[in-house]
């Protein structure tokens, strides 16, 4: 129901209605979003930069842009990660996790940041939980540096300017240099490992699960307490989670 004209606060009325429009645009220009609102640039660069500290919005891989952030998905997915897609998600993931034993995860690329879209549960006693709805810095996770991986060098620039990165732990590559080394060498094997990368004591293996567009870019990680993860272990996972992604229905499917 629409609110009384007297009622309305007009900059969280026009926050309200930015926000929707991430729900049927994977990115949003300045000027994009001020044509749409019908307001000023100004105001639209206000509540894009608005929404962008608080997490609901951030720049996008060309730099130009703005697409959902973290806390919007936590809210509610945007298009291009709707019913079906989740639907698709969970038969992957009800496999994935059968065939590996082990916690099982789909993860989106937000920025420089990933975020569990959903997971399953390991039964082993010493585990990893899933975490579905947190985030984590992409180039210090296995499904990051997949995704990382499927990004064109132009993207890769644009999303790590500085050449130092924060390492997580003592493992994380805290270089551009390095990560970019680390994205060579998985787009050969086609597979990412997170050797205590994210989590000491914690390691995890990830393929990519649909296709390489913003729409649809997801991967499928396993993740496994280092006691029973060693690198031997990790790529036998890889090849039961790349089963697992063609399981038919599975999302990028025809």
């Amino acid at each position: 129901m629409a609110s009384a004209p007297g009622y309305t606060i007009e900059s969280l009325d026009t926050g309200l209605r930015l926000m929707r429009l991430f729900l049927t645009h994977d990115t949003l220009t300045v000027s994009e979003a001020a044509g749409l609102l019908e307001v000023g640039r100004s105001t639209a660069h206000r509540v894009l930069t608005t929404l962008e500290g608080r997490g609901f919005a951030g720049r996008d891989a060309s730099g130009r842009g703005y697409s959902a952030g973290p806390e919007l998905m936590r809210l509610g997915s945007p298009a291009w990660f709707g019913a079906a897609v989740r639907e698709r998600v969970a038969l992957v993931l009800d496999d994935a996790v059968r065939r590996t034993g082990e916690t099982v995860q789909a993860v989106a690329l937000i920025g420089d940041r990933i975020i569990v879209t959903d997971g399953r549960e390991s039964a082993h006693p010493v585990r990893v939980r899933p975490g579905t709805g947190l985030t984590h810095p992409a180039h210090a996770t296995a499904g990051g540096k997949m995704l990382l991986a499927l990004m064109t060098a132009g993207e890769l620039d644009t999303l790590y300017p500085d050449e130092r990165l924060e390492p997580v732990t003592t493992r994380t590559a805290a270089s551009r240099t390095a990560l970019l080394a680390q994205l060579d060498r998985i787009r050969v094997r086609g597979y990412a490992v997170d050797g205590g990368e994210s989590a000491r004591g914690m390691n995890a293996v990830a393929v990519p699960l649909s296709g390489s567009a913003p729409r649809d870019r997801l991967a499928l990680v396993a993740s496994v307490p280092a006691d029973r993860g060693g690198e031997a272990e990790l790529g036998e996972h890889a090849l039961r989670l790349r089963q697992s992604a063609a399981v038919p229905g599975r999302p990028g499917a025809g």
